[in-house]
């Protein structure tokens, strides 16, 4: 039976979502760029420091520019251990940013690689208490199946170290996430080209994450749409499934029944 690419939703904490690319709020050289992103990009979802939301504040507020529809996805950015990591998502709950989480425990200040140890004890700690969480981690099938276990809504591999746009570093250790892993897998930081989008996407990641690919080109509103359509074709492609591979030359007509 052919899937109807209309219907093929992906399904978070509940919450059916037609788009497939995450956006962010970081890095922009003007916040106000931030809602013509979000149109050009189709997204749904979009991440936030809490430190950049202070909802009591008189001045101008970053989620002034996040349109009602959105779901926010705040970060625990900052957290250098799991203790710290669920006090931070327990204030975005209470500052009204919903029960949405994602979880990142980083003590590493150079490479900014997550603590997957610490990063499980946060996950289970927060979905006990009915948070949707979506935790960043090293790529790592063990610490995938601990997420599953402790009540992780999906899993957030990244690509290459934060903010670098190196692209798919960690390419093989995502296809096996995505291979074994029952939880949806979202690939977050260092996609930095529309291409490397689809290539997360043509491998059957659920979603990707982007933000500094975006935020960080001369046109972000332009690069938005592109990534868009690269993650929808990428999609796409991996619903299709692509034609097997081989080291021989296979001619697409045959040679044969054209010279007499």
């Amino acid at each position: 039976m052919d899937l109807n690419i209309k219907e093929d939703e992906l399904i978070i904490g509940g919450k059916k979502l037609k788009s497939r690319l995450f956006t962010g709020t970081g890095k922009y050289s003007d916040d106000s760029l931030i809602p013509a992103v979000i149109e050009k990009s189709g997204s749904e979802v979009i991440t936030i420091a809490l430190r950049r939301v202070d909802f009591n504040s008189g001045t101008e507020n970053v989620t002034d520019y996040i349109p009602d529809h959105m779901t926010l996805l705040p970060n625990t950015s900052g957290a250098r251990n799991s203790e710290e990591a669920v006090r931070i998502a327990r204030l975005a709950k209470a500052s009204g940013c919903g029960n949405w989480i994602k979880i990142e425990v980083i003590s590493d200040n150079k490479y900014l690689f997550p603590d997957n140890h610490e990063t499980v004890k946060a996950s289970e700690i927060l979905a006990k208490e009915g948070f949707v969480v979506l935790p960043y981690i090293n790529p790592d099938l063990i610490t995938a199946k601990n997420l599953e276990n402790a009540g992780a809504s999906a899993v957030m591999p990244l690509g290459a170290p934060i903010g670098s746009n190196m692209g798919l570093q960690t390419r093989d250790m995502i296809r096996i996430l995505i291979a074994e892993s029952s939880l949806p897998v979202i690939v977050d930081a260092g996609i930095g080209k529309p291409s490397h989008a689809c290539e997360a996407m043509e491998m059957g990641a659920a979603a990707c994450l982007v933000n500094t690919a975006i935020a960080s080109s001369k046109n972000p509103v332009l690069m938005a749409e592109a990534f868009k359509q690269a993650v929808e074709s990428g999609r796409k492609a991996f619903l299709a499934k692509t034609g097997a591979q081989r080291l021989e030359a296979s001619p697409s007509s045959p040679l044969t029944g054209f010279l007499r």
